[in-house]
């Protein structure tokens, strides 16, 4: 009985080292994507089921049933500032990310428990908001669930939901401009002043013009052989109907990128200079 015992302590140490030493790839694999947005970023983790020959959605996905937007672990969304979905403000931090697709609509949920992973789990009373997105039928098949950042711009972008023959999206927006506003208030009142930032800023955003003009005139001053602020100056003179401003510029910005062996500004001049004829 004592040889069986010990013989049978060995068998299993020997299947335990095994099973150690065995790794296998994950049937769902797990990722992590990090967006740029506005002054910040989003952070969505997520794991990626694959169709593997069955049919997806309305089955494998069923409809009308809380999801969680992936397998294993429960979905999630990190903001690292406020945002806007569905007309509700989402304060900045990680959520959960969750939906209920539907043969022609989904419904997308960010809620604040992170850990729903099946229907029973999930209470609604922790929602912070519910946006309905209509399910588009893509031309082609996706064999791996995908989410992914798309339409990006500084204040808005949306996240792409794709599965089988199946897309949503997910609008987000977030405030650029209130916060950039008050940067340059901020930073206007102390002694080093960013006014090639700022001129930029405005010349970018359809704000006074004026304003721009005069700080990317301190600019240049600063720093006279600055041909990326010549090139700006020539195009804020252009957008307030000044041709001679906008070509005197041109050819400084020419001259100046001449000097320093930069082509790309030496183009965008001249283009610039063309279109002013």
């Amino acid at each position: 009985m004592k040889k069986l015992t010990l013989a049978l302590a060995a068998f299993l140490t020997f299947m335990s080292v095994e099973a150690q030493q065995l790794r296998t790839p994950a049937p769902s694999t797990s990722q992590t994507i990090k967006q740029d947005f506005g002054l910040g970023n989003i952070e969505l983790s997520y794991s990626r089921p694959s169709a593997k020959g069955r049919k997806v959605m309305g089955d494998l996905v069923p409809f009308d049933k809380v999801w969680r937007t992936g397998a294993n672990n429960a979905t999630t969304i990190n903001f690292s500032d406020d945002v806007t979905i569905g007309g509700t403000t989402v304060k900045a931090g990680k959520y959960g990310l969750l939906s209920i697709p539907g043969a022609k609509e989904w419904t997308l949920i960010i809620t604040k428990d992170l850990n729903v992973t099946s229907p029973s789990a999930y209470k609604q009373e922790n929602d912070v908001v519910r946006v309905k997105a209509a399910a588009q039928n893509m031309p082609g098949k996706m064999e791996t669930f995908t989410m992914q950042f798309a339409s990006i711009s500084n204040t808005a972008c949306e996240l792409h939901i794709m599965w089988e023959n199946t897309a949503v999206a997910l609008p987000i927006s977030t405030d650029v401009d209130s916060k950039v506003m008050k940067q340059i208030d901020d930073v206007m009142n102390k002694d080093t002043r960013p006014y090639y930032a700022a001129a930029s800023y405005y010349f970018d955003n359809g704000k006074d013009l004026g304003k721009a003009r005069e700080w990317i005139d301190k600019a240049i001053a600063a720093n006279p052989n600055a041909f990326w602020m010549t090139l700006l100056k020539a195009r804020i003179h252009a957008k307030q109907g000044d041709k001679a401003g906008a070509t005197a510029m041109c050819d400084k910005t020419i001259e100046l990128a001449t000097a320093a062996k930069n082509d790309d500004y030496i183009k965008m001049a001249n283009e610039l200079k063309a279109s002013l004829k």
